[in-house]
């Protein structure tokens, strides 16, 4: 499959498009989009239809970090799953990638910090 996007937005009204756009650009030719969906929920129907397609050598790319989760343990085991499976991981917005060490490191930093802005907002 190659690049693969995942899109999500928190309430129905919302649109998609901005990060449908930035997907796109970033070389992702399917993308899968959960629509009025918390990010804290770890159970998305379209992320968990994203994980089924999956395979060896894909790339799962999100326009930014909080799209794919707002709780940092929730995205860490995300994360995890996607290397035992032998996908990458690519926020465009942060320019962070599970390629290198310092992508894996930047990724568990910006993670915490989008739990830390949900706490904030509860």
């Amino acid at each position: 499959m190659g690049s693969v996007g995942y899109a999500r937005v928190s309430t129905p009204d919302q649109g998609a498009d901005l990060q449908d756009t930035a997907l796109k650009a970033a070389g992702c030719g399917l993308i899968f989009t959960d629509h009025g969906v918390s990010g804290s929920s770890a159970s998305r129907p379209e992320l968990d239809n994203m994980l089924d397609h999956l395979r060896d050598g894909d790339e799962v790319v999100v326009w930014k970090l909080d799209r794919v989760g707002r709780n940092t343990r929730n995205l860490l085991v995300l994360i995890d799953d996607l290397k035992h499976r032998g996908v990458q991981f690519r926020s465009v917005t942060e320019g962070i990638s599970t390629t290198g060490p310092m992508g894996k490191a930047m990724l568990t930093v910006m993670s915490a910090f989008a739990q830390l802005e949900r706490d904030q907002l509860a």
